[in-house]
């Protein structure tokens, strides 16, 4: 049975929980109203309840240790300049009243006296490190720095803070901020790119249990002596460790790692012994958070046809539980499909995985729509999709490739795109597209989102007759404005993949779609969100204006109330039909 666009766009999800001091309640995030929000639940199960009501998006909720206060941000209109607010007994206090500032919450202290965060306060540009009492402390300047930084942990007794420093999206360092003199301490020297993440401080405070790529190819489980900066891996140079989660008390340690695009949930113990793996349902497993008396751990849960949800598990060795339901929308669970894990040549012999969704009518002569993933260093993976389910239903095969430059395969795989080596992985979309056809697939549509985009753009500029059709939202149409015209911060991030200004200025000119638009032949739809801070709004303008002066197709939406992507219900509703018709349209599928 088929159903209206509308339908899968009301499917829900819950994520991001977080436990009550007592233990007795889990809130999390849901976007149940249309944008998500904070609601709670009994952590023994039952009818949830709605703790914000913002017209604007919330994130990051999380209660104190020691009260019923609650902690989370919310932006204005997409721009992403979040503050932070504490909600107790029904009553909200703005705690950071800077909205020209961006703030990104490092949590409550172990005492829940004070909260910590990085912010631009100081130029807009710099994230420096801020600690604020509570509940009505002004916020106080504890590192000013330069760069971009984030607040990874509390020590257990709130003596200092882990802080990472981030280079770019696959290099950082953390450091050891001591509270009381303001001196901070490099934990991770190292040449060339490392990601150190997800940095837990073991209860004694000598420590840390991480997530890190220094010393190999792929992220491990580690252990870094805090006196000595030695590592101990706890984990093979085979997969990805993502998420790194350690209990209160120190007795147990949970890691999720990543397979393929799948994810496998490890338990360990607190000296870093390997326990019997919990019976979770395959899926993609995040969020990880522990109980106060560390009895259970609770995780969001999503897969291909299973849309996110909170879950918990108890410890040792219990069973997983279903906390949260959300809606389907009326839609039967069983009629989402499932994808095949594929891989397919490229032009150097290297095979590029692929997540490969076929409907289940049309056969091998479906039309196809390759969906390429932002970052660049991001993935593709079977979690789910309600675009990509509607979409199956209307006769659409949906393929999402992860072309070199991605992440999930290793740090070298990473690599293959940066600067000069860019265009190859516009030719990794070219070889999908010539796979497809070899499969019978001749009608093929790309579509991708930030960085996505640009590969949209890109892929019908290099290789015009590959494409029926091309959707790019919120993507890049010239790498030079991009970069000059990106948040400040975030230009000094982007500019190790992509390459400098200074130095590399002419080469990002000779690959930028812009200069290249006459060779756009296939139709093109472009969306945009007027506020978007990454993706300035001028990148949708340039490239619109450019296929129209050359008498190409293009069909522009433009959002007024949103940023980086549409989190709005109502945009989505109004976007997400226009994109499917425009691809009905122009790949002709069976309905």
């Amino acid at each position: 049975m088929a159903y209206e666009f509308g339908r899968y766009l009301k499917i829900r999800g819950a994520w991001g929980a977080s436990w009550s001091p007592d233990g007795r309640r889990v809130a999390f995030l849901t976007e149940i109203t249309g944008i998500p929000q904070v609601w709670e639940v009994p952590a023994k199960g039952g009818w949830p309840e709605q703790l914000t009501f913002h017209e604007e998006r919330v994130s990051g909720a999380e209660y104190s240790p020691t009260t019923n206060g609650l902690l989370f941000g919310m932006d204005a209109g997409g721009n992403e300049r979040s503050q932070l607010f504490l909600l107790n007994g029904g009553e909200e206090r703005d705690l950071t009243r800077d909205p020209g500032a961006i703030h990104y919450s490092g949590g409550f202290s172990p005492d829940g006296e004070r909260v910590a965060f990085a912010a631009t306060r100081r130029n807009g540009t710099d994230f420096d490190v801020y600690v604020q009492g509570l509940p009505d402390g002004d916020p106080e300047l504890v590192w000013e720095v330069s760069g971009y930084h984030t607040v990874s942990r509390w020590s257990p007794d709130g003596s200092f803070l882990i802080v990472s420093r981030h280079h770019s999206n696959v290099n950082n360092d953390l450091y050891r901020l001591d509270l009381a003199s303001g001196e901070a301490a490099l934990l991770t020297p190292h040449e060339g790119d490392a990601r150190f993440g997800s940095a837990n401080v073991t209860p004694g405070g000598d420590s840390l249990y991480l997530a890190t790529d220094r010393d190999g190819d792929f992220v491990r489980l580690a252990r870094l002596d805090l006196s000595t900066l030695g590592i101990e891996y706890l984990t093979p140079d085979d997969h990805d460790v993502e998420e790194v989660e350690l209990s209160r008390d120190g007795r147990y340690l949970a890691v999720t790692r990543n397979v393929g695009g799948y994810s496998d949930l490890l338990l360990f113990n607190g000296r870093g012994g390997r326990m019997p793996d919990p019976d979770v349902p395959r899926g993609i497993v995040g969020g990880l958070a522990f109980s106060p008396d560390s009895k259970k751990v609770a995780f969001t849960l999503t897969g291909p046809a299973r849309n996110p949800d909170v879950w918990t598990l108890e410890l040792p060795d219990g069973e997983a539980n279903r906390l949260t339901r959300s809606s389907t929308a009326g839609i039967p669970p069983g009629s989402f499909r499932r994808p095949e894990l594929v891989r397919y040549p490229s032009f150097d012999g290297r095979e590029i995985p692929a997540v490969f969704y076929e409907p289940d009518e049309a056969g091998e002569n479906a039309p196809v729509i390759v969906n390429v993933h932002g970052g660049p260093e991001s993935q593709s993976r079977p979690a789910f999709a309600p675009v990509t389910q509607y979409l199956l239903g209307r006769g659409h095969a949906v393929f999402s490739p992860n072309v070199r430059g991605s992440t999930g395969y290793g740090k070298a795989f990473t690599h293959l795109d940066d600067v000069g080596l860019r265009m190859d992985s516009v030719k990794d979309l070219a070889h999908a597209a010539h796979w497809l056809r070899g499969r019978g697939h001749e009608k093929i549509a790309v579509m991708g989102g930030s960085y996505g985009g640009f590969m949209v753009l890109a892929a019908l500029t290099e290789y015009p007759d590959l494409w029926s059709a091309g959707v790019d939202i919120v993507g890049i149409a010239n790498l030079v404005t991009f970069l000059e015209n990106t948040g400040s911060y975030r230009r000094a991030l982007r500019e190790p993949e992509y390459g400098s200004l200074e130095r590399d200025r002419e080469f990002l000119e000779s690959i930028s779609p812009i200069h290249k638009a006459d060779k756009i032949t296939a139709p093109l739809m472009v969306i945009h969100g007027k506020n978007d801070p990454r993706v300035p709004v001028g990148e949708a303008e340039q490239i619109v204006e450019k296929v129209r002066e050359n008498g190409g197709a293009v069909e522009y939406l433009l959002y007024e109330d949103e940023g980086h992507g549409l989190a709005k219900l109502k945009n989505r509703l109004d976007a997400y039909p226009k994109i499917a018709a425009f691809l009905d349209d122009h790949l002709k599928a069976p309905v």
